[in-house]
């Protein structure tokens, strides 16, 4: 079984990530995402926080990545805002891991027992 250290981290512009390091979380600059996610995935880290404009950019590299149980890698908006890329990976991500159209859970108003 797969064991995390239960650290996170955060990969993007300085901007974007300052906040993060404040809240404890470890921050890397946006160059050199393959190694970076190796590095972080040997390391056994639980989540890595990744820019929308970073996550698209390296699309294909974090596909490969997302094959694994761990980290869980999620796109964030950059300090600019997002561009809805984000979203749309998570919800795809959804999709993968239930089976089900994503739309038929974000879009839920509410949920009743």
């Amino acid at each position: 079984m797969y064991q995390t250290n239960n650290k996170i981290a955060i990969i993007g512009d300085k901007d974007s990530v300052l906040a993060f390091k404040a809240a404890g979380c470890e921050v890397f600059q946006g160059e050199q995402i393959k190694q970076t996610l190796k590095k972080l995935s040997e390391e056994k880290y639980a989540i890595v926080l990744i820019t929308e404009e970073l996550y698209k950019a390296n699309d294909d590299v974090i596909k490969k990545h997302n094959s694994n149980t761990y980290p869980i890698i999620i796109p964030i908006p950059s300090s600019l805002g997002s561009s809805g890329y984000g979203m749309q990976q998570i919800k795809a991500n959804v999709e993968r891991a239930l089976g089900v159209p994503a739309d038929s859970i974000f879009n839920k108003e509410k949920i009743e027992l």
